[in-house]
Protein backbone atom coordinates (compact mmCIF):
# COMPACT_ATOMS: atom_id res chain seq x y z
CA UNK A 1 0.00 0.00 0.00
CA UNK A 2 1.51 3.21 -1.16
CA UNK A 3 1.60 5.92 1.71
CA UNK A 4 -0.02 9.28 0.39
CA UNK A 5 1.91 12.47 0.07
CA UNK A 6 -0.47 14.50 2.71
CA UNK A 7 -0.82 10.94 4.94
CA UNK A 8 3.67 11.51 4.71
CA UNK A 9 3.74 14.79 5.67
CA UNK A 10 0.71 16.09 7.42
CA UNK A 11 2.18 17.73 10.31
CA UNK A 12 3.82 19.94 7.72
CA UNK A 13 0.50 20.90 5.88
CA UNK A 14 -2.29 23.12 6.51
CA UNK A 15 -4.36 19.87 6.52
CA UNK A 16 -7.56 19.40 9.28
CA UNK A 17 -8.99 16.08 10.69
CA UNK A 18 -11.42 17.31 7.81
CA UNK A 19 -9.45 17.39 5.16
CA UNK A 20 -9.70 14.36 2.86
CA UNK A 21 -7.05 12.58 1.38
CA UNK A 22 -7.47 12.76 -2.43
CA UNK A 23 -4.38 10.68 -3.52
CA UNK A 24 -2.93 8.99 -6.57
CA UNK A 25 0.73 7.58 -4.86
CA UNK A 26 2.59 11.20 -5.71
CA UNK A 27 5.59 12.43 -4.23
CA UNK A 28 8.23 9.95 -3.00
CA UNK A 29 10.40 10.56 -6.25
CA UNK A 30 13.72 9.17 -7.32
CA UNK A 31 16.72 11.16 -6.93
CA UNK A 32 19.25 9.78 -9.42
CA UNK A 33 22.96 9.77 -9.58
CA UNK A 34 23.72 11.00 -13.19
CA UNK A 35 27.47 10.28 -13.35
CA UNK A 36 28.33 10.95 -16.91
CA UNK A 37 27.19 14.43 -16.68
CA UNK A 38 28.75 14.96 -13.25
CA UNK A 39 31.53 14.27 -14.92
CA UNK A 40 31.11 16.16 -17.79
CA UNK A 41 30.47 18.99 -14.94
CA UNK A 42 32.60 18.60 -12.92
CA UNK A 43 29.94 18.20 -9.65
CA UNK A 44 28.33 15.79 -7.70
CA UNK A 45 24.61 15.77 -9.63
CA UNK A 46 21.42 14.32 -8.72
CA UNK A 47 17.97 14.38 -11.01
CA UNK A 48 15.30 14.78 -8.94
CA UNK A 49 12.74 13.03 -11.11
CA UNK A 50 9.41 14.37 -11.09
CA UNK A 51 8.40 12.73 -14.53
CA UNK A 52 7.51 9.68 -11.65
CA UNK A 53 4.45 11.15 -10.33
CA UNK A 54 1.57 10.21 -11.29
CA UNK A 55 0.37 12.38 -14.17
CA UNK A 56 4.10 12.64 -15.03
CA UNK A 57 4.69 16.12 -13.65
CA UNK A 58 5.76 18.28 -10.51
CA UNK A 59 2.09 19.72 -10.58
CA UNK A 60 0.77 16.37 -8.68
CA UNK A 61 2.46 17.28 -5.35
CA UNK A 62 0.71 20.68 -4.86
CA UNK A 63 -2.80 19.29 -6.55
CA UNK A 64 -3.27 16.59 -4.36
CA UNK A 65 -3.83 19.41 -1.43
CA UNK A 66 -5.35 21.72 -3.54
CA UNK A 67 -8.22 19.73 -4.45
CA UNK A 68 -8.21 17.73 -0.93
CA UNK A 69 -8.71 21.49 0.60
CA UNK A 70 -11.37 22.17 -2.06
CA UNK A 71 -13.42 18.96 -1.41
CA UNK A 72 -13.08 19.77 2.06
CA UNK A 73 -14.54 23.76 1.48
CA UNK A 74 -17.58 22.43 -0.29
CA UNK A 75 -16.62 22.91 -3.72
CA UNK A 76 -18.08 21.19 -6.67
CA UNK A 77 -15.90 22.28 -9.43
CA UNK A 78 -12.06 23.16 -9.98
CA UNK A 79 -10.93 25.61 -12.78
CA UNK A 80 -7.40 26.48 -14.03
CA UNK A 81 -5.24 28.27 -16.50
CA UNK A 82 -2.88 25.87 -17.97
CA UNK A 83 -0.04 25.55 -20.35
CA UNK A 84 -0.70 22.18 -19.83
CA UNK A 85 0.67 20.07 -17.05
CA UNK A 86 -1.31 21.71 -14.57
CA UNK A 87 -4.21 20.66 -16.62
CA UNK A 88 -3.62 17.32 -16.78
CA UNK A 89 -3.03 17.54 -12.89
CA UNK A 90 -6.34 19.27 -11.88
CA UNK A 91 -8.02 17.43 -14.28
CA UNK A 92 -7.15 14.05 -12.75
CA UNK A 93 -7.10 15.34 -9.13
CA UNK A 94 -10.66 16.44 -10.01
CA UNK A 95 -11.64 13.19 -11.67
CA UNK A 96 -9.84 11.45 -8.49
CA UNK A 97 -12.26 13.53 -6.29
CA UNK A 98 -15.39 13.39 -7.87
CA UNK A 99 -15.46 17.06 -9.20
CA UNK A 100 -15.86 19.14 -12.24
CA UNK A 101 -12.18 20.43 -14.08
CA UNK A 102 -13.08 23.31 -16.08
CA UNK A 103 -9.41 23.84 -18.10
CA UNK A 104 -8.74 27.51 -19.83
CA UNK A 105 -5.75 27.02 -22.42
CA UNK A 106 -3.96 29.42 -24.17
CA UNK A 107 -4.92 28.46 -27.97
CA UNK A 108 -2.58 26.65 -29.75
CA UNK A 109 0.31 26.35 -26.94
CA UNK A 110 -0.05 23.40 -25.09
CA UNK A 111 1.53 20.19 -26.04
CA UNK A 112 -0.63 17.42 -27.42
CA UNK A 113 0.40 14.75 -24.74
CA UNK A 114 -1.19 17.03 -22.21
CA UNK A 115 -4.47 17.75 -23.99
CA UNK A 116 -5.18 14.37 -23.95
CA UNK A 117 -4.90 13.38 -20.43
CA UNK A 118 -7.07 16.05 -19.26
CA UNK A 119 -9.68 14.79 -22.02
CA UNK A 120 -9.23 11.29 -21.06
CA UNK A 121 -10.23 12.03 -17.31
CA UNK A 122 -13.50 13.81 -18.10
CA UNK A 123 -12.24 17.60 -18.03
CA UNK A 124 -14.40 20.31 -19.36
CA UNK A 125 -11.63 21.97 -22.33
CA UNK A 126 -11.29 25.44 -23.50
CA UNK A 127 -8.95 27.16 -25.68
CA UNK A 128 -8.78 30.96 -24.98
CA UNK A 129 -7.80 33.05 -27.51
CA UNK A 130 -4.13 35.45 -26.83
CA UNK A 131 -1.60 34.59 -24.08
CA UNK A 132 -1.85 32.21 -21.07
CA UNK A 133 -2.17 35.95 -18.81
CA UNK A 134 -4.87 36.24 -20.09
CA UNK A 135 -6.18 32.74 -19.59
CA UNK A 136 -5.27 33.25 -15.91
CA UNK A 137 -7.06 36.50 -15.43
CA UNK A 138 -10.97 34.49 -16.78
CA UNK A 139 -9.44 31.83 -13.93
CA UNK A 140 -9.30 34.17 -11.38
CA UNK A 141 -12.38 35.67 -11.80
CA UNK A 142 -14.24 32.30 -11.67
CA UNK A 143 -12.33 31.90 -8.76
CA UNK A 144 -13.37 35.19 -6.79
CA UNK A 145 -17.03 34.42 -7.95
CA UNK A 146 -16.80 31.53 -5.66
CA UNK A 147 -18.42 29.02 -8.26
CA UNK A 148 -15.57 27.19 -8.56
CA UNK A 149 -12.16 26.64 -6.89
CA UNK A 150 -9.20 28.16 -8.44
CA UNK A 151 -6.00 25.67 -8.58
CA UNK A 152 -3.37 27.25 -10.03
CA UNK A 153 -0.35 27.79 -8.06
CA UNK A 154 -1.77 31.32 -6.68
CA UNK A 155 -3.41 28.86 -4.62
CA UNK A 156 -1.72 28.66 -1.50
CA UNK A 157 -2.30 24.92 -0.95
CA UNK A 158 -0.61 23.92 -4.15
CA UNK A 159 2.63 26.13 -3.28
CA UNK A 160 2.89 23.90 0.35
CA UNK A 161 2.25 20.62 -1.00
CA UNK A 162 4.86 21.17 -4.05
CA UNK A 163 7.07 22.55 -0.88
CA UNK A 164 7.86 18.54 -0.20
CA UNK A 165 9.81 18.06 -2.93
CA UNK A 166 12.53 19.83 -0.41
CA UNK A 167 11.86 17.63 2.17
CA UNK A 168 12.43 14.88 0.28
CA UNK A 169 15.68 15.90 -1.04
CA UNK A 170 17.13 16.67 2.70
CA UNK A 171 16.01 13.46 3.22
CA UNK A 172 17.46 11.69 0.65
CA UNK A 173 20.87 13.13 0.12
CA UNK A 174 21.03 13.47 4.51
CA UNK A 175 21.83 17.12 3.74
CA UNK A 176 21.01 20.35 1.30
CA UNK A 177 22.38 20.29 -1.46
CA UNK A 178 24.48 23.12 -2.66
CA UNK A 179 22.48 23.89 -4.95
CA UNK A 180 19.44 23.20 -6.89
CA UNK A 181 18.97 24.04 -10.91
CA UNK A 182 15.17 23.92 -11.76
CA UNK A 183 13.21 25.74 -14.77
CA UNK A 184 11.14 28.80 -14.27
CA UNK A 185 8.36 29.37 -15.46
CA UNK A 186 4.88 30.45 -13.28
CA UNK A 187 7.37 31.08 -10.61
CA UNK A 188 5.30 29.07 -8.52
CA UNK A 189 8.30 25.86 -8.09
CA UNK A 190 10.71 28.29 -7.40
CA UNK A 191 9.08 29.69 -4.13
CA UNK A 192 7.60 26.53 -3.43
CA UNK A 193 11.78 24.68 -3.31
CA UNK A 194 12.63 27.92 -0.97
CA UNK A 195 9.73 27.38 1.67
CA UNK A 196 10.36 23.57 1.61
CA UNK A 197 14.73 24.02 2.34
CA UNK A 198 13.86 26.76 4.90
CA UNK A 199 11.26 24.99 6.90
CA UNK A 200 13.11 21.72 6.75
CA UNK A 201 15.53 23.66 9.30
CA UNK A 202 19.07 23.77 7.30
CA UNK A 203 19.97 26.60 4.80
CA UNK A 204 19.05 27.70 1.58
CA UNK A 205 21.02 25.89 -1.93
CA UNK A 206 21.82 28.69 -4.46
CA UNK A 207 18.52 28.83 -6.29
CA UNK A 208 19.42 28.68 -10.39
CA UNK A 209 16.58 28.66 -12.30
CA UNK A 210 16.77 28.38 -16.28
CA UNK A 211 14.13 30.38 -18.04
CA UNK A 212 13.37 31.11 -21.92
CA UNK A 213 14.74 33.99 -23.21
CA UNK A 214 12.62 34.40 -25.46
CA UNK A 215 9.26 33.41 -22.67
CA UNK A 216 6.19 33.74 -25.07
CA UNK A 217 7.37 32.21 -27.90
CA UNK A 218 9.78 29.03 -26.90
CA UNK A 219 9.18 25.67 -28.11
CA UNK A 220 9.44 24.18 -23.91
CA UNK A 221 5.78 25.10 -24.14
CA UNK A 222 5.59 24.46 -19.84
CA UNK A 223 7.37 27.34 -19.20
CA UNK A 224 5.85 29.48 -22.37
CA UNK A 225 4.66 32.33 -19.37
CA UNK A 226 5.38 35.77 -20.85
CA UNK A 227 4.44 37.36 -17.16
CA UNK A 228 5.75 35.14 -14.22
CA UNK A 229 2.54 35.47 -11.60
CA UNK A 230 4.90 34.75 -8.92
CA UNK A 231 8.11 37.00 -10.11
CA UNK A 232 8.64 38.70 -7.27
CA UNK A 233 8.81 36.58 -4.59
CA UNK A 234 10.69 33.76 -6.95
CA UNK A 235 13.14 36.41 -7.75
CA UNK A 236 13.71 37.00 -3.87
CA UNK A 237 14.32 33.61 -3.56
CA UNK A 238 16.92 33.67 -6.08
CA UNK A 239 18.75 36.46 -4.86
CA UNK A 240 18.49 35.59 -1.17
CA UNK A 241 20.10 32.40 -1.73
CA UNK A 242 22.51 33.44 -3.66
CA UNK A 243 21.33 32.07 -6.98
CA UNK A 244 20.91 33.49 -10.59
CA UNK A 245 18.20 33.56 -13.28
CA UNK A 246 19.91 32.56 -16.42
CA UNK A 247 17.88 33.13 -20.05
CA UNK A 248 18.55 30.53 -22.47
CA UNK A 249 18.00 30.23 -26.08
CA UNK A 250 15.64 27.21 -27.02
CA UNK A 251 18.85 25.52 -28.42
CA UNK A 252 20.62 25.60 -25.15
CA UNK A 253 17.31 23.98 -23.57
CA UNK A 254 17.18 21.38 -26.30
CA UNK A 255 21.19 20.53 -26.12
CA UNK A 256 20.10 19.14 -22.57
CA UNK A 257 16.69 17.66 -23.07
CA UNK A 258 19.62 15.31 -25.77
CA UNK A 259 22.24 15.22 -22.51
CA UNK A 260 19.69 13.87 -20.35
CA UNK A 261 17.89 11.08 -22.84
CA UNK A 262 21.20 9.86 -23.69
CA UNK A 263 23.79 10.49 -21.54
CA UNK A 264 21.46 9.46 -18.30
CA UNK A 265 18.67 7.66 -19.77
CA UNK A 266 16.12 10.45 -18.79
CA UNK A 267 13.33 11.49 -21.26
CA UNK A 268 11.93 14.60 -20.41
CA UNK A 269 9.81 17.07 -21.67
CA UNK A 270 12.12 19.60 -23.58
CA UNK A 271 11.21 22.81 -20.74
CA UNK A 272 12.31 20.22 -17.78
CA UNK A 273 15.67 20.21 -19.36
CA UNK A 274 15.96 24.09 -18.22
CA UNK A 275 17.85 23.59 -15.24
CA UNK A 276 20.11 21.74 -16.55
CA UNK A 277 20.77 24.30 -19.17
CA UNK A 278 21.19 26.70 -17.16
CA UNK A 279 23.93 24.27 -15.04
CA UNK A 280 25.95 24.21 -18.42
CA UNK A 281 25.63 28.08 -18.65
CA UNK A 282 26.95 29.17 -14.93
CA UNK A 283 29.56 26.45 -13.75
CA UNK A 284 28.97 25.81 -9.68
CA UNK A 285 32.50 24.83 -7.28
CA UNK A 286 34.10 22.37 -8.57
CA UNK A 287 32.88 19.22 -6.62
CA UNK A 288 30.03 20.84 -5.51
CA UNK A 289 27.09 18.67 -4.85
CA UNK A 290 24.16 19.54 -7.51
CA UNK A 291 20.24 18.52 -7.78
CA UNK A 292 18.53 19.29 -11.15
CA UNK A 293 14.85 19.10 -10.83
CA UNK A 294 13.48 17.24 -14.07
CA UNK A 295 10.33 18.42 -13.64
CA UNK A 296 8.02 16.63 -16.66
CA UNK A 297 8.29 13.52 -18.36
CA UNK A 298 9.01 13.18 -21.91
CA UNK A 299 5.64 11.82 -23.10
CA UNK A 300 3.80 14.76 -22.45
CA UNK A 301 5.08 16.27 -25.63
CA UNK A 302 5.82 13.24 -27.85
CA UNK A 303 5.45 15.58 -30.99
CA UNK A 304 8.56 17.42 -30.14
CA UNK A 305 10.60 13.97 -29.35
CA UNK A 306 9.28 12.78 -32.91
CA UNK A 307 10.18 15.88 -34.60
CA UNK A 308 13.82 16.34 -33.15
CA UNK A 309 15.40 12.79 -33.47
CA UNK A 310 16.03 10.51 -36.49
CA UNK A 311 12.58 8.43 -37.98
CA UNK A 312 13.11 4.96 -38.09
CA UNK A 313 14.95 2.88 -40.44
CA UNK A 314 12.62 0.45 -42.69
CA UNK A 315 14.55 -2.61 -43.26
CA UNK A 316 13.52 -6.24 -44.57
CA UNK A 317 13.16 -9.10 -41.69
CA UNK A 318 17.48 -10.36 -42.45
CA UNK A 319 19.44 -10.10 -39.80
CA UNK A 320 22.72 -9.63 -42.13
CA UNK A 321 20.75 -6.50 -43.70
CA UNK A 322 20.21 -5.26 -39.61
CA UNK A 323 23.69 -6.31 -38.61
CA UNK A 324 25.26 -3.81 -41.43
CA UNK A 325 22.93 -1.34 -40.60
CA UNK A 326 23.41 -0.64 -37.38
CA UNK A 327 27.81 -0.99 -37.70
Amino acid sequence: MTTSLAERFRDRLPLTDSTPVVSLGEGSTPLLEAPRLSERLGVELWLKWEGSNPTGSFKDRGMTVAVAKAVEEGATAVVCASTGNTAASAATYAARAGLTAVILMPAGAVARGKIAQAQAVGARLFEVQGPFEGALDAARELGRRGSHALVNSLNPYRLEGQKTAAFEIVEQLGAVPDMLALPYGGGGNTRAYALGFEQSGDSLPRLLAGEASERAFTMATAIRIAEPAHREQAEEAIGRSGGAIVPLADEEILAAWRDLARLEGVFCEPSSAAGLAALARERPEPGARVVCVITGHGLKDPETAARLTTPPAAVPPDPDVIAEATS
